[in-house]
This record gives C-alpha cells, sequence and structure tokens, in this order.
C-alpha cells in the first residue's frame, strides 16, 4: 500500500516567497516602464525563478512510503530511500537546506552515514506508517 504525506509549510517561508514574488512582479512592471528589452527579459527571468521555482516547491514537496522505499520528491529533486536502510529517526529544527518546507523536520539516518530531513504534515501518521512499514524488518530507533 502506497501512502503520499505532503510537506508542512511554515508560515514565515511562505510570507518570505510571496515577497519575493512580487519584488520580481516589481521589477517586470518598471522594466515595462523603462522600455529596455534586455531589461524586461532579465525581469521576466527572476519572476519566473522568484515564484515558478517556490510555487514548483509548494506543490510538488511530498514524501511517499511504499512498501520497499520512502520517496522523497522536491520540485526538480528526488531521493529513494530502501526502507530496509533506515537506521534512525529524530526530530530536528536544523535549517539546512532539505526538501523540508518547514522547521519542524524529521531527520531520517540511513544507508552509510547518510541523512535527509524531511518534514510531512502529519508527522505522527507518517511515523506510524514508517513504523509499520519496519517492523517485519530491522529495529528502527526512534529518538
Amino acid at each position: 500500500m502506497t501512502q503520499v504525506f505532503r510537506s508542512k509549510v511554515d508560515t514565515w517561508l511562505g510570507i518570505v516567497l510571496v515577497a519575493a514574488a512580487l519584488a520580481a512582479l516589481y521589477g517586470v512592471i518598471h522594466s515595462l516602464n523603462s522600455g529596455d528589452n534586455a531589461d524586461i527579459v532579465a525581469s521576466l527571468f527572476a519572476l519566473l525563478v522568484s515564484a515558478g521555482l517556490p510555487i514548483w516547491l509548494i506543490n510538488s514537496t511530498r514524501y511517499t512510503l511504499t512498501e520497499q522505499q520512502l520517496l522523497v520528491k522536491s520540485g526538480p529533486f528526488q531521493w529513494q530511500i530502501p526502507i530496509v536502510q533506515i537506521s534512525n529517526i529524530t526530530p530536528t529544527i536544523n535549517p539546512l537546506s532539505s526538501p523540508a518546507l518547514s522547521l519542524d523536520r524529521l531527520r531520517i539516518d540511513y544507508g552509510q552515514g547518510r541523512s535527509l530531513m524531511i518534514s510531512p504534515k502529519q508527522q505522527q501518521q507518517f511515523l506510524q506508517a514508517l513504523l509499520l512499514l519496519r517492523a517485519d524488518k530491522n529495529p528502527l530507533s526512534q529518538q
């Protein structure tokens, strides 16, 4: 059975993303008034990046549990973590870059010293589903 969990999105992050998109939109409007083609192209590119990428990340960041793996997708990025390789799950507020749109995160340790931080909106349901998948496999440490 496959279960999909969306990322929690912190309010402050939403505000920052909206502010960046509005600043880029202001730049496009200003460049349209100037009439300079190079300015218009640069401003449209900035708008695409500052509005398009965050919207893509917000709409696509999800964590899919299958019988065999945890699939993490965030915009153009994707990780496939075999369930049997997950060795530890630790709550964290580490702000380092990760496929998590909230600082309310889970650090997933797996493989040979690898880790990834995620922020499922339904954190307890995610943990329960993962622990059920692990029940017949190697013991999992949860701190």
